[in-house]
């Protein structure tokens, strides 16, 4: 990493945001056309949430593997690559005439969101001072809740208008000026030093990671007793056991699982995958809520979702400063509070509710979950320095996708679990199952604020006396 500052922080960070912005905006895009592509495509519920975490499962996949690609690569060739890729997977996408093709696409586009995620905090952490870090991760905050918040809203008018290929045919403009941009402004910002690869890690890591993402997809649709969904998991549980002692062993690991012994770090990094899940799963359940609960055509739920989406975009844009004065410790418990309101309120609804209580009920979740979100990040990430630093921005990165992914998925199987335990069928049915779905949100929402209550504010002394003895290069910082 370069000791000297850049000049232009600012500049360098636009290409990336503005890639990761559609990699976020993928990832909630197509959730409001997953009625359409049921009846077009010719496959069920279960099957079509593979566009979601089939994406997820890339994006889980790439992830633990950034670390190590970082020291085998330029940060300025990874980010060149990732949006080439992104952008044959949106084309592939925009082309496509069955569900298998689609599908192929957006696992692509997931390979290129893997790798941009975790670059956008490497690249920040050394190009901003600690002191500046807290705005510049507003700044992430509202590309990374903004992107998804909005992306239904966006989708939901071009469905009215045009087709569902037109979603991704709008990535590929802005892809290209992302591009352009990094082609002409990013800078390397660490250096290579060309581990040797360790190849049983990789497999483990895939395997591991993927195992637990296909198992909760396929429960979706089969059940979570089915033998194929048990293996599944169990693979996964298991490979990542041996995943974690592995990394904990080596000299060089692909991923510096230490990062956990810092208190902070941990505790910032549960924060954030729980508010993912919360995130992920009140965005799958609201848009077909509109449409199959309450009837409301897909223009209109475009529509319907915006206040929400700009409200969350303000959030962002603020809770980083919020942060910088106040730290996380009251605004993390605030806004699980919030997201537990909003939860609570879409679990009351019906197939009769105002269109004005279900939009407020969005307003209020999207004003707790990125108001806890940046401050829970730059909490977890503050407490690491050195180069544990980059390895604990890919394990909150991974973590979160991953979670992401999962709550995607528990929200579909418990979505089909309401409609089958409903007496009556139709839109009723259809709005009991949507229920279970926000009682998994409202669960989340309250862990988020069990957990918050272990944030404080105060400037401590490092965590571990020995860190640095234990683990050179990994001594904690200071956190506000």
């Amino acid at each position: 990493m370069d000791s000297k500052q850049p000049r232009n922080p600012n500049l360098i960070m636009i290409g990336l945001l503005l890639g990761g912005f559609v990699g976020m905006f993928s990832e909630t895009a197509l959730n409001i056309a997953l009625p359409q592509l049921e009846q077009q495509l010719h496959v069920n519920t279960g099957t079509i949430q593979w566009l979601v975490t089939g994406y997820l499962l890339m994006v889980g996949i790439v992830l633990p593997l950034s670390s190590m690609l970082t020291k085998h690569f330029t940060t300025r060739q990874l980010i060149i690559f990732a949006l080439a890729d992104f952008m044959v997977g949106a084309v592939i996408s925009a082309l496509a005439s069955s569900f298998g093709q689609l599908l192929v696409g957006r696992m692509i586009q997931g390979i290129a969101t893997g790798l941009l995620l975790p670059l956008i905090f490497i690249v920040l952490l050394a190009v901003y001072p600690p002191e500046k870090r807290g705005s510049a991760m507003g700044l992430v905050g509202l590309v990374i809740m903004f992107a998804p918040a909005v992306g239904p809203t966006i989708a939901g008018i071009i469905l009215g208008a045009l087709s569902w290929q037109w979603i991704f045919w709008l990535f590929v403009p802005l892809l290209a000026i992302a591009l352009i941009i990094t082609i002409f402004f990013m800078q390397n910002v660490s250096k290579l030093t060309k581990p040797k690869v360790d190849i049983l890690s990789i497999i483990l890591s895939s395997l591991g990671f993927g195992g637990l993402v296909v198992g909760a997809s396929l429960a979706g649709d089969r059940g979570w007793t089915n033998p194929l969904v048990v293996v599944a998991l169990v693979v996964g549980i298991v490979c990542l056991f041996f995943y974690g002692h592995r990394q904990l062993h080596l000299d060089t690991p692909i991923l510096n699982l230490r990062a956990f012994s810092f208190k902070k770090f941990s505790v910032g990094t549960a924060l954030v995958m729980i508010d993912f899940g919360i995130i992920m799963s009140s965005m799958y359940l609201l848009p077909m809520y509109w449409q199959k609960g309450l009837a409301v055509p897909v223009a209109l739920t475009g529509v319907l979702m915006l206040p929400g989406g700009v409200i969350n975009a303000v959030v962002s844009a603020t809770s980083g400063r919020l942060f910088d004065n106040y730290g996380a410790k009251y605004l993390t418990r605030a806004g699980f509070g919030l997201t537990f309101i909003g939860a609570l309120m879409l679990i009351l609804t019906s197939t009769h509710t105002a269109y004005w209580y279900v939009v407020l009920a969005h307003i209020i979740l999207m004003v707790g979950a990125p108001l806890a979100m940046s401050p829970a990040q730059t909490y977890g990430l503050n407490a690491l320095r050195g180069p544990v630093a980059a390895d604990g921005s890919t394990i909150l990165n991974t973590l979160q996708q991953i979670l992401g992914a999962l709550a995607t998925a528990i929200a579909t199987s418990l979505l089909g679990i309401g409609q089958s335990a409903s007496h009556v069928g139709g839109s009723t049915a259809f709005v009991h199952g949507v229920h279970y779905g926000f009682w998994f949100t409202l669960a989340l929402s309250v862990v988020g604020f069990c957990l918050s209550l272990l944030v404080t504010n105060q400037k401590e002394p490092a965590e571990d006396p020995l860190a640095e003895e234990k683990h050179p290069g990994t001594q904690p910082v200071e956190n506000n």
